[in-house]
């Protein structure tokens, strides 16, 4: 079959809804409220057909600039080519939740605030970057019920 040029082609698993979420959407997604600043996610809900984004946007992350009564302003990264765009799309909000990518890191500053806050009271000094894990520490295998075992190949035979 030929190349189809439609604006919505090869989306028919991506704006189809989950098992069992058919139906009405629930009304939490029309509660939550949007400002300028937020980091938002874009995913195209299929039952609204209204405002939906461009299947080249879904799945990617932005920041909103622009609040309307019922849709989002924002500014995501596309990459065309060579080089990276920042485009400006309107979405409505249903097609859209806010992002958990910046909650780990914001749960870590107020963490960090609070350990510098406990140190200067105490008037010490302490290490607020992150460490990877370290080696694990040297100890002796006991071999006393636990003798070593010799592994090698099995030779190979040929059956006929």
């Amino acid at each position: 079959m030929t190349n189809t040029r439609g604006k919505r082609r090869g989306t028919r698993y991506m704006f189809s809804r989950q098992f069992r979420k058919h139906g009405p959407i629930p009304l939490s997604t029309y509660m939550r409220i949007y400002k300028k600043g937020d980091i938002v996610d874009i995913k195209g809900t299929g039952t609204i057909q209204k405002g939906m984004p461009h299947k080249c946007y879904h799945g990617k992350t932005g920041r909103v600039y622009n609040v309307t009564q019922h849709a989002v302003g924002i500014i995501v990264n596309k990459q065309v080519k060579g080089k990276i765009l920042a485009k400006r799309i309107n979405v409505r909000i249903e097609h859209v939740k806010h992002s958990k990518s910046r909650d780990s890191f914001l749960q870590r500053v107020k963490a960090n605030e609070a350990k510098k806050m406990e140190a200067k009271q105490k008037g010490s000094w302490i290490e607020l970057k992150r460490q990877p894990a370290p080696p694990r520490d040297a100890h002796f295998v006991s071999t006393k019920k636990n003798e070593p075992q010799l592994l090698e190949p099995i030779p190979y035979e040929f059956m006929a």
